[in-house]
């Protein structure tokens, strides 16, 4: 009997799942810890805790990761020298230092506009390649021809032997400069995506696994081992795909929407007749557009361990992260004592100083810090400092904006009351330690004059009604936030009613499932296996692959036996030339990820994008380890034309969408 394995490293929890192949069915799954900068030990951990007799047996292994996101994110990507082919107009703010801007690039036709100033790229090059580990190069409508970035890849690559990423290779939608920063960001990820690969396939062959490697993309599908390598940036926001996916197939349900409740954030998307709904503009990361294809979703800073904090009369939840009370009872000896001792004046309460607030320093190096900085950073150590140790050690109350400062650097991480320590005092989740969590709920609760039990109650009404307003935020885009908050708190007498079912996810989600139906008539669903769904989601992502290919109609005009281009939308104007004799014909122009190719006729170009468009995407899926026979290729066709034009379409965009199921067996 063969099983697959699937691997998701979350923000906070590494969740793995076996599966068995002759029925999809959920037979043992296994939490761990996240380990940071590096996810391997966490997946290690995980894999440690599933039953040696189901590994034996693994064909097929799919995996999702934060890692590049979170790499993008934390701006700990290697160098990379940017290249800008056309007339740019370079904004105030670039992802790099290492960049040039030189003439060349096409126009919307793919023909070109100026020569490519290949000397001054070649300069730039030999100038910053001792500084940089890849280049990323970009041009205009390269999506239209390419031939630009090709011949300055082929040069910088003889140069300098560093890996050279083109915008063309990742999208064919419009936008040079958009182009530009999916490709520096896709160079920046290489180097690392290719050290988490290697050390991935090593571990598996350690462990005597033989399987199909993939990995889950930003879409919702599955890619090969290869293609990951080469486009790493496609894998960003891998874990809010691998959420919806398994959501999907844990319920059973073709149209859903999903939401994860996770331990930095709730992720909400939809899945639509068995795919998941996309974004029109690509995927936006670390404040980057870019021409990434990506599911269409609605994030916000509420997790299990999002920091809840009181000031005057007030509770607050968010936006930062933190270690729950709960769990750093366990992770730290002695802490639930020192949490009952802990005082801080009320006067000094905000963000970073609570009564239930501290902090322990974390694995990663301080580089550059100021002078403040440095002052509290060394009295932070490995065991959790309160405001109140760190203003005996300073002889000074140590700055909030500081603390804040180092937590952003990663330097230190938080310790503080959350939505899971909430739960804990509810008895609706007791993972850890309870006692923890309420000493807790009774100080902050003091502070606002509730008992530990309303304290906590209100607290997770507070997280429903977030999870709530991402929800409707999503489903209806463009609805002011302050609007959808005045319709849950029923203050009008209505409420929302959602027409497709719900789907959650999440550890501790049940928790929240009546305090969401208060809030809005919807069908609430908690399948079996909801702890790992994002993990189950990795591995049964189905393979796909989309393909689009533009046909354009070109007017041409004959004077005298000269040809000259029309504008189409200027083909009813006349000028003094054009009252001379002339005849005019069309000409059909194929823009396809692989080439431009000029037709005669507009049928001799369909039946042309009609076979190429069909066949990259099954060379596509063949080669991620997908089988012809359960390979399923749908076009559709969305035409260009002014009112009243009888000729053929101005323009015909055909998309083609491949879907299959990933090989459970290794490939020969």
């Amino acid at each position: 009997m063969h099983f697959s394995l699937g691997i998701d490293a979350g923000g906070t929890y590494t969740d793995a799942v076996i599966i068995r192949d002759s029925d999809g069915s959920v037979i043992e799954s296994s939490k761990a810890l996240t380990t940071y900068p590096d996810p391997l030990p966490g997946m290690k951990n995980a894999i440690d805790a599933l039953n040696p007799e189901y590994l034996k047996d693994i064909k097929l292994v799919s995996v999702s990761t934060t890692l590049s996101t979170n790499t993008i994110l934390e701006s700990t990507g290697f160098p990379v020298g940017l290249i800008m082919i056309g007339d740019y107009v370079i904004p105030e703010k670039l992802p790099t230092d290492y960049w040039i801007a030189v003439s060349g690039g096409h126009n919307s036709d793919g023909e070109e506009l100026k020569a490519l100033d290949l000397d001054s790229v070649e300069e730039f090059a030999l100038k910053v390649k001792d500084k940089v580990s890849a280049f990323a190069v970009s041009s205009y409508f390269s999506n239209r021809n390419p031939e630009h970035e090709l011949a300055v890849k082929k040069a910088v690559k003889g140069l300098t032997g560093h890996p050279v990423v083109c915008g063309h290779e990742l999208s064919q939608d419009l936008g040079a400069y958009e182009r530009a920063i999916t490709a520096f960001l896709n160079a920046q990820l290489i180097p690392i995506t290719h050290k988490f690969i290697q050390s991935i396939v090593k571990e598996f062959e350690i462990r005597g696994i033989n399987a199909n490697l993939l990995m889950l993309k930003c879409d919702g599908s599955v890619v090969g081992i290869e293609e990951a390598l080469e486009k790493p940036i496609e894998t960003i926001f891998s874990g809010p795909a691998a959420s919806l996916v398994g959501a999907s197939h844990l319920s059973k349900l073709e149209t859903c929407a999903m939401i994860d409740v996770g331990g930095t954030s709730t992720d909400v998307a939809m899945m639509e007749n068995g795919l998941p709904q996309l974004s029109n503009m690509g995927a936006v990361v670390g404040g980057w557009q870019t021409r990434v294809k990506a599911i269409r979703m609605e994030t916000s800073a509420t997790g299990g361990d999002s920091h809840i904090w009181v000031k005057g009369d007030r509770t607050y939840i968010g936006p930062r992260r933190v270690i729950p009370l709960c769990r750093a009872s366990v992770i730290y000896p002695g802490f639930r004592e020192k949490l009952k001792s802990n005082r801080v004046a009320k006067g000094y309460l905000c963000e970073s100083i609570q009564v239930t607030k501290f902090y322990v320093r974390t694995s990663f190096k301080p580089i550059e810090l100021k002078a403040g900085e440095r002052e509290i950073y060394r009295h932070i150590g490995k065991e959790p400092v309160s405001f109140g140790d760190l203003l005996i050690a300073l002889k000074k109350r140590p700055s909030p904006s500081i603390l804040d400062s180092l937590v952003q650097k990663r330097l230190i991480q938080a310790i503080g009351f959350t939505p899971t320590d909430a739960l804990h005092v509810l008895g609706e989740y007791t993972e850890w330690d309870v006692e923890a969590a309420t000493i807790g709920a009774s100080m902050l609760g003091r502070i606002v004059k509730q008992s530990p039990e309303n304290f906590s109650a209100e607290a997770k009404r507070r997280v429903a009604r977030n999870i709530a307003e991402d929800l409707i935020a999503y489903l209806i885009e463009g609805m002011p936030r302050n609007e959808i908050d005045r319709v849950l708190l029923g203050r009008n007498f209505t409420r929302f009613r959602v027409e497709i079912p719900v789907v959650l996810l999440g550890g501790p989600v049940k928790a929240y499932v009546e305090d969401l139906k208060n809030l809005i008539n919807a069908d609430f669903i908690v399948p079996e296996h909801a702890e790992v769904g994002n993990a189950v989601g990795a591995l049964v992502g189905k393979g796909i692959k989309r393909v689009e290919i533009l046909i354009k109609t070109k007017v041409i005009k004959s004077f005298e036996g000269e040809a000259k281009n029309i504008d189409n939308e200027a083909h009813e104007k006349c000028t003094a030339e054009d009252t001379l004799p002339y005849q005019t014909k069309n000409e059909f122009i194929v823009f396809s990820p692989s080439e431009r190719k000029k037709f005669e006729s507009y049928s001799e170009a369909v039946e042309f994008a009609e076979k190429l468009g069909r066949q990259l995407v099954m060379d596509y899926m063949v080669s991620a380890g997908l089988q012809k026979e359960n390979i399923k290729i749908d076009v559709s066709r969305k035409h260009l034309a002014p009112s009243g034009w009888t000729d053929v379409p101005l323009e015909t965009k055909l998309v083609f969408v491949g879907i299959g199921i990933p090989k459970t067996t290794i490939t020969a």
